[in-house]
C-alpha cells in the first residue's frame, strides 16, 4: 500500500511514493532545489515537478513549514508571506490535475507530519504519555502527541527564549551563521528544553532535523533535563513519511490512526500500476 508524500524545505523540495506497512520511500527520492523567493506558485510548481517525476496519480500529501488548518496555510515565518491565507491544499490539488482517486491533496505542518513518522514508525514507536518532536533546522519545528494523539501546530519553535524567539537562538541556522561550537550551541538547546518540560512535562523529547545525523556531538553536552532525549530515526524521510500517513487517513477517515508501533498502512490498498499516470489498470485475479 503506497500513498505519495511531499517535503517542502528551506532548500528543496523533495518526495516519493512511500510504503505505509514499512514506513519508508518506495523509490528513491527526488528532489527539485526550493524556489527564491518560496511564493506559492512557485512552490506549487516544484511539488508538481516531484509528483510528476514518478508518474503518480494517486493520493498526495504535502507538508509546509507553518500553521496548517483545514487546508488553508496560516503562517509563513520561513517562507514567502504570499502563504498566508493560501488555499493550499486546493492550489495543488488543482496543480496536480484534480482530486486523485477522488481525494484532494493533503497539506499539513511540517513538523507535525515528521512527528506521525516517529510515532508510528521511528523513536517514539510503541511510546505513551507526552511525546514531543523537535525539527532543528532553518527554524524549529515541533510536533506534540498524547497517547499516540496528536496535537497539531503546536509551533513551540516561537516560544521566547532569552527575550527572542527560539528558533532565532537555538535553531541549527543559528549555529551555522554565529559559528557557535557545539558546547555553545547545545547549552541553547539545553535552556529552550529546559523551557518546553517546564510548560508541557513530557516524558520523551525526539530531536529530528539533518542534526540528528551529529546528535553523538550535542546531546551528550545537555543536562538538566527529565525528559529522555533520543535523535529521530527516519532523519530525512519523515516529513515524506508523515505526508503520506496524513493522505492516506484523509482519503479513508473509517481506517482512522493505528496505535504508536502498530501498522499504519491504516488498511490502504497500493494504488498500483493503475496509480501511476499513463498506466493501463492491473488485471484482476
Amino acid at each position: 500500500m503506497k500513498v505519495f508524500g511531499v517535503d517542502i524545505g528551506g532548500s528543496g523540495i523533495k518526495g516519493a511514493p512511500v510504503d505505509l506497512e514499512r514506513g519508508e520511500p518506495a523509490e528513491e527520492r527526488f528532489k527539485v532545489l526550493t524556489p527564491h523567493p518560496a511564493t506559492p506558485d512557485a512552490v506549487a510548481d516544484g511539488v508538481q515537478q516531484v509528483v510528476e517525476h514518478f508518474g503518480w496519480s494517486g493520493p498526495v500529501g504535502v507538508t509546509f513549514p507553518g500553521v496548517v488548518t483545514g487546508g488553508v496555510t496560516r503562517s509563513a515565518a520561513n517562507v514567502d508571506k504570499g502563504w498566508i491565507g493560501t488555499d493550499a491544499a486546493a492550489l495543488l490539488t488543482s496543480r496536480l490535475g484534480g482530486e486523485a482517486g477522488g481525494c484532494p491533496v493533503t497539506v499539513l505542518n511540517d513538523a507535525d507530519a515528521a512527528g506521525l513518522a516517529e510515532v508510528h514508525f521511528g523513536a517514539a514507536r510503541g511510546r505513551m504519555g507526552t511525546v514531543i518532536m523537535l525539527t532543528l533546522g532553518t527554524g524549529i519545528g515541533s510536533a506534540l502527541f498524547t497517547d499516540g494523539q496528536l496535537v497539531a501546530n503546536t509551533e513551540l519553535g516561537h516560544l521566547e527564549l532569552d527575550g527572542h524567539d527560539a528558533e532565532t537562538r537555538a535553531s541549527t541556522r543559528v549555529k551555522d551563521e554565529e559559528d557557535l561550537s557545539w558546547h555553545d550551541w547545545a547549552h541553547r538547546l539545553q535552556k529552550y528544553l529546559r523551557h518546553v518540560e517546564m510548560l508541557f512535562t513530557p516524558q520523551l523529547f525526539v530531536i529530528g532535523g539533518g542534526v540528528s545525523r551529529k546528535a553523538h556531538k550535542f546531546l551528550p553536552l545537555i543536562k538538566g533535563v527529565t525528559a529522555e532525549i533520543v535523535p529521530a530515526q527516519l532523519q530525512n524521510n519523515a516529513g515524506i513519511v508523515g505526508a503520506a500517513m496524513a493522505a492516506r487517513r484523509a482519503c479513508d477517515p473509517a481506517a482512522g490512526a493505528p496505535a504508536p508501533g502498530q501498522d499504519a498502512g491504516l488498511g490502504a490498498a497500493d494504488p498500483g500500476p493503475a496509480g501511476r499516470r499513463g498506466a493501463a489498470p492491473a488485471a484482476g485475479g
